[in-house]
């Protein structure tokens, strides 16, 4: 389920089983440390029992050991009445569904937790929250959220958006020099650094190859025998198929990149090779490869991706015969809209290749041609 940040709030106070993913610094910690923290105080919760962990920083760090998160958390509970758990990147802490599924079963508490890596997604999760857990996944601002902060002339503030991303933080810095700083130490340290921590990736400098390779190849259909010739080709050693399949999945469980397969319409069946990967936030990529490879249409079209998943469709690649369609999103019905994505629809060549794609579709379904965003 995904769910625009500006309403997760409202979901935290409807339920009790709350899972939280996304990119770091996309805006989970402040959606539960703070605005949830501040309704539940102004709702006359007691402050000591609210248990607040934000493991991602140093002064929790011994409590990325699960047996003394336990003994901690056994440590606050001092009545009966029911406490809040807010824990932040639980990712962090080995082992911490069987805690997590203890203190639920056996104490009264409210569990909310957030978690930048896609194991929050997995089997064992839904196993603790029975099922009935509600996914809220924060992606960085919205075009419509950006501008509601920045404002002046829409053109300058797309141009804005395109360059440096919608990160919280980001947005609110004064300047370009310090947009730029800030991108490049969570790009370079708060997310890379921690996935080569986290995944312990021996070979450094091909992770980091692969994630330009990303960078560079956004809109274009990548595989990992490609990336591995690219990267071959660009002087890296000791790269093979299966340590960039490896690779890939450690930067599409992160949130940096999103993974989009290609669906054979004719076929009705998932291709197995070439995918496309978006980025989550257009500053990111923008400083992992130092403002290089700056064009508007790839940017657009990623934008456009990342929109359609946090208004919740499922998107694809489109395969039409031998044309390609930019997106399938399927929304919670199972309707198909097709999308194609173009910087400018005002050459005829350029309108009609674009509308070729869809030349032969009989299912009746939406189709949307999305252009001339220059004007």
């Amino acid at each position: 389920m995904n769910i625009p940040l500006e309403i997760g709030i409202t979901i935290l106070l409807l339920t009790d089983d709350i899972y939280t993913t996304g990119v770091r610094r996309s805006g989970k910690s402040i959606l539960l440390n703070e605005l949830f923290y501040r309704y539940l105080i102004d709702d006359g919760v007691q402050s000591d029992h609210i248990i607040k962990i934000a493991f991602d920083m140093k002064k929790w760090e011994n409590l990325r050991e699960s047996d003394e998160l336990y003994s901690y958390l056994l440590g606050k509970f001092a009545d009966d009445e029911k406490y809040y758990l807010l824990l932040d990147e639980i990712q962090m802490v080995d082992g911490f569904e069987e805690i997590l599924n203890e203190i639920r079963s056996e104490y009264n508490t409210d569990i909310y937790v957030t978690g930048s890596n896609s194991k929050l997604l997995s089997s064992d999760i839904n196993t603790i929250f029975r099922g009935r857990g509600i996914e809220i996944k924060c992606f960085p601002l919205s075009f419509q959220e950006f501008y509601s902060f920045r404002k002046g002339d829409k053109r300058e503030a797309l141009d804005e958006y395109i360059l440096f991303g919608s990160l919280p933080y980001t947005v609110t810095e004064p300047d370009a020099p310090a947009k730029r700083d800030y991108l490049e130490m969570v790009a370079n340290t708060v997310i890379t650094k921690d996935m080569i921590d986290r995944y312990d990736i021996r070979n450094e400098e091909v992770f980091r190859g692969v994630i330009l390779v990303l960078c560079s190849s956004i809109g274009s259909a990548v595989s990992p025998n490609k990336i591995a010739n690219t990267l071959k080709s660009n002087g890296y050693k000791s790269v093979d198929n299966e340590t960039v399949s490896r690779y890939l999945k450690h930067i599409a469980d992160a949130f940096l990149f999103y993974k989009v397969e290609r669906y054979d319409l004719k076929g009705r069946a998932y291709l197995k090779t070439q995918n496309k990967y978006y980025t989550c936030d257009m500053g990111l990529r923008n400083a992992l490869i130092q403002y290089r490879q700056l064009e508007v249409s790839r940017a657009i079209e990623n934008i456009v991706y990342v929109e359609l998943a946090r208004r919740g469709y499922i998107v694809d690649i489109g395969k039409n015969r031998n044309e390609e369609i930019d997106f399938v999103a399927r929304d919670a019905e199972g309707r198909k809209n097709y999308i194609q994505v173009t910087y400018s629809l005002e050459n005829p060549s350029v309108k009609e290749r674009e509308l070729s794609s869809f030349r032969g579709l009989d299912d009746g379904v939406l189709v949307i041609p999305i252009g001339c965003l220059k004007d």
